[in-house]
């Protein structure tokens, strides 16, 4: 972890993610000011589903083609270019009804960057980091984006209320460019000089399938995605609109209960953070037990949190329920990491983030016509099933799970 390049794929990240965090709230605070109208917001969050999962789909073409810090680049470059534009647009154009429709336009292409961007930086960490630190890296990269997560919302809306929704936009266009300056001094040890990694180039359609191919055939793959598009399906009912109904409808609270339910959920989540990073030997030793166990966990969290009406107990179900979260994606994504070849990674993250992006689209509207259909209690009691089911799933597959050091470098 003391690698300069992992510093700087990790501190760019860092920043990025915060620049697409005050994006999004500038961006929504610039709609509502135009139209006064959620449905335009709403639209924000589905055009950047839709970009992202169009955009993972043939990541796997470019990532054939071109080393994966030259993707990086290009994504936050392109991202960085996009985002003035956006901001000169809005000057230009002021607020008419147009600006929506450019601003839309945008987000869909910024979306589209992000869509191969993140899997190329997932596949980046293990490169930089020795096998044996993997555990303890991603707790790390994971504590540093909930750090983010916990605090961006808050300073965003902050930032928003005092300067507008453009001039944070503007505050988006720095943090990207200085991701991208920071990306660009890494070092990818697969890449020597101006050569890249990459083989001989297959079909098109040939690499845009190679990493579902291999998802459906490694056993272990196939397990830890079965897991992945469960906990997709059941994670949908901590969005803002079901966890808007519960805390109006169960908890019979002001709309403030809902920032203090998302506070203690990142809470818990930088508390697994801090744990798989204190604990990272024990995980590596532990990690498929540790992986049942917390499947089980956040089951139990969801279903006390669905159930309960007492609004502080409903807070420490969601820290509950964060913690477990956190040390299972650890344990996951150290798995994922171990069971594929570095060369083949890029395409097996690009497959799964089209995969969780169809599935949690899809997912949302079935858990939204569910709360209206039998109430939110329901939803809540239906996603703790799920999550139940992944658990026994976990339990029964646990033979298959890469662990410790004995895991294989490059499984083919």
């Amino acid at each position: 972890m003391n690698n300069k390049s992992f510093r700087y794929l990790w501190t760019g990240q860092a920043l990025a993610n915060c620049g697409d965090l005050f994006y999004v709230v500038g961006l929504m605070a610039i709609v509502h000011e135009i139209t006064g109208s959620a449905m335009y917001m709403a639209m924000i969050p589905f055009v950047t589903t839709l970009a992202r999962f169009i955009s993972g789909g043939f990541a796997p073409v470019l990532m054939d083609k071109y080393a994966l810090k030259l993707l990086l680049l290009i994504s936050q470059w392109g991202k960085t270019t996009a985002l003035l534009l956006l901001v000169m647009t809005r000057y230009a154009l002021g607020n008419q009804e147009m600006t929506v429709y450019v601003i839309l336009g945008m987000v869909f292409l910024i979306s589209f960057l992000d869509g191969w961007a993140a899997p190329a930086s997932h596949a980046m960490l293990p490169r930089l980091v020795p096998r044996d630190e993997l555990t303890r890296a991603n707790s790390f990269v994971a504590v540093v984006d909930q750090i983010i997560q916990l605090g961006g919302w808050a300073a965003g809306g902050m930032l928003v209320a005092m300067v507008g929704g453009g001039q944070v936009i503007w505050l988006t266009v720095v943090l990207a460019a200085a991701a991208a300056v920071l990306m660009n001094r890494m070092e990818d040890p697969l890449v020597s000089g101006d050569s890249s990694e990459r083989r001989d180039r297959p079909p098109y359609w040939s690499s845009m399938r190679e990493g579902w191919v291999l998802i459906w055939k490694q056993p272990a793959l196939r397990t830890i995605h079965v897991i992945y598009v469960l906990e997709s399906i059941a994670g949908v009912v901590w969005i803002a609109a079901i966890l808007y109904v519960y805390v109006s409808e169960v908890l019979h609270k002001e709309e403030a209960w809902w920032g203090y339910i998302n506070a203690s959920f990142f809470l818990g989540l930088m508390a697994g953070g801090w744990c798989g990073m204190k604990g990272s030997r024990w995980i590596d030793r532990h990690i498929g037990s540790l992986t049942v166990y917390s499947s089980f966990g956040i089951s139990l969290m969801t279903l006390g949190f669905g159930m309960t009406s007492m609004p502080w107990l409903a807070l420490m179900f969601s820290a509950g329920f964060g913690l477990f979260d956190q040390l299972k994606a650890v344990s996951l994504q150290t798995m994922l990491q171990r069971s594929v070849s570095l060369q083949l990674m890029p395409k097996v993250y690009a497959a799964q983030s089209s995969l969780i992006s169809l599935v949690f689209g899809a997912s949302t509207l079935l858990f939204g016509y569910v709360t209206d259909r039998f109430g939110v209690r329901a939803t809540f009691m239906a996603a703790a099933g799920i999550l139940f089911l992944s658990g026994c799933y976990a339990f029964g597959a646990r033979s298959r799970w890469p662990s410790g050091k004995n895991a294989p470098d490059k499984a083919q």
